[in-house]
């Protein structure tokens, strides 16, 4: 499908078909998009969890402001980022790095130190603030790759984290949750569907110098 045709259909679904469930090769292109998403200096400090269980799905509803695609979607997908950026996860991601690209340590250790010197200086609420960035970017690239695989999507801001952190046990994955993404088909009676996109003219959203 042409990319800008497939903008076009995706919409902030309101209502999925629960009984459409996302095939097994779909979800897989989905969950390797997320992994090769750009992130901040390819340190990637997000995560990505995937909950297709109807129960955990239907208690999360009242926790995401009463949002039934939670509970309707084929798949809940939570965009977490790490708790913890320090040190070790960087010599543990500089270690990733030579193992994949057989780069030697005079090359990378100037830029691992700098990180290392870097991430030491900031605060606890920079770091988070900066994961949080690259949790969108995230969520932008998982958008357009639904989009061209005709899979629908909710972008959703509006929950509790403290109670997802909780009910998902993130606190003891060294995770905490960001962003929820309900993924499916939309239900044929969805009547977002057939509204024409807002948007203003590209002239007022772009400027060319």
């Amino acid at each position: 499908m042409d990319i800008i045709k497939a903008l076009n259909w995706r919409y902030a679904t309101k209502s999925f078909d629960d009984d459409k469930i996302i095939t097994v090769d779909k979800l897989n292109i989905i969950l390797e998009a997320f992994n090769l998403t750009a992130t901040s200096y390819g340190l990637q400090p997000i995560k990505l969890l995937v909950i297709s269980d109807k129960e955990l799905q239907n208690n999360l509803v009242e926790h995401s402001m009463g949002q039934k695609q939670v509970a309707q979607a084929s798949h809940l997908l939570v965009i977490c980022t790490e708790i913890t950026i320090d040190s070790v996860y960087i010599e543990n991601y500089f270690e990733l790095v030579k193992s994949i690209r057989k780069t030697p340590d005079e090359i990378l250790n100037p830029f691992k130190n700098f990180l290392i010197s870097d991430f030491e200086n900031k605060s606890s609420l920079e770091i988070n603030e900066w994961s949080t960035k690259q949790a969108y970017i995230a969520l932008g690239n998982l958008l357009t790759i639904c989009s061209i695989e005709r899979i629908d999507a909710c972008p959703m801001e509006g929950f509790n984290p403290k109670m997802y952190d909780e009910l998902l046990d993130l606190k003891s994955k060294g995770l905490q949750s960001v962003l929820v993404l309900p993924i499916g088909h939309r239900a044929e009676d969805d009547y977002m569907s057939t509204l024409n996109k807002v948007r203003k003219d590209l002239s007022d959203s772009v400027i060319t110098i």
